[in-house]
């Protein structure tokens, strides 16, 4: 905790969310939970079971992780998204709701004007909103103006693994935030994540590339590293590029001059 994520005042140790769909068994995603170190794993809460369940998902991840945070996959309009959070909100006893509006069922991607009222909206009704939106800037900032208590630009389409296919706008959303930056969407390996962080990313969130990775497990454990490591280089700060090379020792006092 000695470099706390803080998120609506709370605070997380892990940078590293993770998403609870597509693994083989509930099994091994609780144990790439556990293997990943996050505090924060999200679901939808259309595919939840609010009718208490022994084995709900919910139940599942209590003790084991600091926030549940259900989402609003699948609405496709502000109205869907604010009922939705509702539900969850009534059932699951929190006012945390990762929010999706989705504009095209073929490509996932964000409807920007209903993502913004969607927020305001909710944000109006006493949640901490995260939305999930494009790596637009403009956007961001707008999302952020409406009260979101982070912001969460995809990094590709959903689980397309292409990695970051805009690091320039990535980088820019993060330097004008004024809310934490999540990337969500797109990450396909380490790598991915790592770039993330260096970009000035203050968490990733990834679910496809874990839950469908081969040994999901081992993955979640990779992804746990990467994130770590790409923290600390954006803290560290990386040299500058150059063109050229440029000699580490010194060009004085060698052998034969």
């Amino acid at each position: 905790m000695s470099d706390p994520l803080i998120i609506a005042g709370h605070q997380f140790g892990s940078r590293l969310f993770l998403g609870s769909a597509g693994y083989p068994n509930r099994k091994i995603m609780l144990d790439s939970v556990a293997a990943s170190g996050t505090e924060m794993v999200t679901a939808s809460i259309r595919r939840i079971s609010l009718a208490g369940d022994d084995e709900s998902l919910v139940d599942l991840l209590a003790g084991r992780v600091k926030k549940f945070l259900p989402n609003t996959a699948g609405c496709q309009t502000a109205k869907d998204a604010v009922l939705t959070a509702e539900l969850a909100r009534e059932a699951l006893d929190t006012n945390w709701i990762k929010l999706e509006v989705i504009g095209d069922r073929e490509l996932l991607y964000p409807d920007v004007e209903e993502l913004v009222r969607a927020t305001q909206m909710l944000v109006a009704k006493g949640f901490v909103v995260l939305p999930y939106c494009t790596e637009d800037p403009v956007t961001c900032r707008k999302l952020a103006d409406a009260g979101a208590a982070a912001v969460m630009p995809l990094g590709a389409p959903i689980g397309s693994g292409l990695g970051i296919c805009n690091p320039h706008l990535i980088e820019l959303v993060c330097a004008r935030s004024p809310v934490p930056v999540v990337l969500d969407a797109g990450i396909g390996t380490a790598s991915d994540a790592a770039l993330a962080m260096e970009l000035g990313c203050a968490a990733v969130l990834i679910n496809t590339a874990i839950s469908k990775a081969r040994d999901p497990v081992l993955m979640a454990k990779s992804m746990r590293a990467a994130v770590e490591a790409g923290r600390l280089s954006r803290l560290a700060g990386r040299i500058a590029k150059r063109t050229h090379a440029e000699p580490s020792s010194p060009q004085f006092g060698l052998v034969g001059t």
